[in-house]
């Protein structure tokens, strides 16, 4: 039963990280929510606990943030 939970709660964070996508700005933010996003699911999924899922959401974040600034350079 948990982990169908599990499944469900990351399908909806998935869901809305992507429903948000399209009012970002720029490049950096958009990278910088999926990051989250992506990070958070990873987070959860390695740590299995609420600690896991922060550090994965702040270094998913700070990642897709990243290579989303170096991409809004180029353009």
């Amino acid at each position: 039963m948990a982990k169908k939970l599990i499944i469900i709660l990351m399908v909806v964070a998935v869901s809305l990280s992507l429903a948000f996508v399209t009012g970002c700005e720029s490049d950096a933010q958009t990278g910088a929510l999926i990051g989250a996003g992506i990070g958070a699911i990873a987070g959860q999924a390695i740590g299995g606990d609420t600690e896991g899922t922060l550090i994965g959401a702040g270094a998913g974040a700070a990642g897709g943030y990243i290579i989303g600034n170096e991409q809004d350079k180029k353009k």
